[in-house]
């Protein structure tokens, strides 16, 4: 084995130790301290796992990739979820905490949109269930194709096996240690991440400025600098990424699971930073990897032949790591995410009438994992299934399209009900599925149809049904007055 490759395998065993320390630390906390570590999170655990649980392999692999081979004008998608991530933060994270806490405690985003309006319909809370399994298993198809990929490109490695090997050791350690190995993992990813985005392009510019590179900004193809090269699609499409926040319950869930309102404030200013600089150097790379390599083959491995081309093997290890912990950061949450949704929202009220034990919850929130992971492997492993970009596409946009506008105005409209909530969320999934389908070709990207679809669909049924009942207008009242 290559020092490459001894690192990897170093880097692997962290990662399982970290889900081994938490399932040995485990009390007796239940279903809340595995899918949500018991509201304990402090402000930089929680920062870094929701920004590394969000930028997964693509930030490293896809992002500079477009920008490398087709300029500045690719940009617009971190643009668009800069602005949706500070938003999110911003406008949604401090409700959404509340809210959760006053609604009976809850501990995923179906439970909450159940509480909030104290129904005991299934019909939320089965919806929720199935996008969440379909997502989910296809954005963790993605991850585990990165992964794939990763060590394939930099080992030799089979593809097929680097996958393999990647999935076995992201179900262990989010099987054993739940929701905290999962943050935690996510917090040393998030470090990882950056100090790899930050060190890679400053060395390349250090080198391309000392006239080691293969081009100059002279060489480059024309409008290659030029923000605004884009075609008006490719730009309103790129900011639409950015509605995929207020509904990405991988993210959202960092919110919930804060301990204070004083920590979220932090969380905050912390995770908006990271992801800044996590955006804007992964731009860079691109095309400063353009300047220093010339014209690359496969712009996809752009971040891992300049790390090649500079460093010595040692180094180059641990920075090509970010890669695998892009990946598996947002694997694990995926993971976790769908797990949780089946056992507290239809395992535990639907199929067991809530007599299930905590530790029968464990078991088949566990279960669930292992599931979804096998699949996502034969997706993965299928040379049919697409790239990593548009597996990731195809996920974010249904989760933003289906649960965004419903959060938001569960979280600021007091009229909504649980009719409009629940077509709100099936009408925004399904216009989004259709408009891939159907009209893919029109180059819209089809999470802004659906979102616009949702939060129509959501206020028309909301204003042609009955108004919600004092109960639930106090409830609402109450969330939006607590205080620690």
């Amino acid at each position: 084995m290559g020092i490459e490759s001894v690192i990897f395998v170093i880097y692997l065993l962290f990662m399982l130790g970290i889900g081994v320390f938490f399932f040995l630390k485990q009390k007796s906390g239940g279903e809340k301290d595995y899918f949500l570590g018991g509201r304990n999170m402090g402000p930089w655990v929680s920062a870094l796992s929701a920004g590394a649980s969000d930028m997964s392999a693509w930030s490293l692999m896809g992002l500079p990739a477009s920008v490398c081979a087709f300029g500045m004008g690719k940009t617009w998608i971190g643009v668009g979820l800069l602005i949706g991530y500070a938003l999110s933060w911003i406008i949604e994270a401090p409700r959404l905490r509340r809210f959760t806490i006053v609604c009976d405690d809850s501990i995923t985003i179906p439970e909450y949109l159940t509480k909030r309006f104290l129904s005991g319909n299934p019909a939320i809370r089965i919806s929720c269930a199935v996008l969440f399994l379909l997502a989910y298993t296809i954005y963790a198809a993605s991850s585990m194709k990165a992964c794939g990929t990763l060590f394939n490109t930099v080992t030799g490695m089979n593809q097929n096996t680097a996958m393999y090997m990647s999935a076995v050791i992201i179900i262990l350690y989010t099987f054993l240690g739940g929701y905290s190995a999962v943050c935690w993992t996510d917090f040393f990813q998030g470090l990882l991440m950056l100090a790899a985005l930050l060190v890679a392009p400053i060395f390349a510019l250090a080198l391309i400025k000392s006239g080691q590179g293969a081009l100059t900004a002279a060489d480059m193809p024309a409008g290659y600098w030029n923000f605004f090269s884009a075609d008006w699609k490719d730009i309103i499409s790129g900011l639409g990424w950015g509605i995929g926040y207020f509904g990405m319950p991988h993210i959202i869930v960092r919110y919930m699971s804060i301990e204070s309102d004083k920590a979220l404030k932090k969380s905050k200013i912390i995770a908006i930073i990271w992801t800044t600089i996590i955006l804007g150097f992964g731009c860079a790379v691109g095309a400063l990897g353009h300047l220093l390599l010339g014209d690359i083959a496969d712009s996809s491995t752009v971040f891992i032949q300049v790390v090649r081309h500079i460093f010595p093997a040692v180094v180059c290890g641990i920075l090509l790591s970010a890669i695998l912990a892009a990946a598996m950061s947002s694997a694990d949450s995926q993971l976790l995410a769908a797990s949780s949704a089946f056992a507290s929202d239809v395992y535990k009220p639907i199929l067991r009438k809530n007599k299930a034990s905590n530790s029968e919850m464990l078991w088949a929130g566990r279960i669930v994992v292992v599931l979804i992971a096998v699949v996502a492997l034969f997706i993965a492993k299928n040379p049919n299934s697409g790239s990593i970009m548009s597996l990731v596409e195809n996920a974010w946009g249904l989760f933003g399209a289906a649960f965004g506008p419903v959060i938001v105005l569960s979280l600021f409209w007091k009229r909504l009900n649980y009719a409009g909530a629940a077509a709100g969320i099936i009408g925004g999934g399904l216009v989004d599925i259709l408009w891939i389908v159907f009209l893919s070709g029109t180059g819209i990207y089809e999470i802004i149809p659906g979102s616009v679809a949702g939060l129509i669909i959501a206020v028309v049924v909301t204003l042609i049904t009955k108004a919600p009942s004092k109960e639930v207008e106090a409830l609402f009242d109450k969330a939006v007055k607590y205080e620690d």
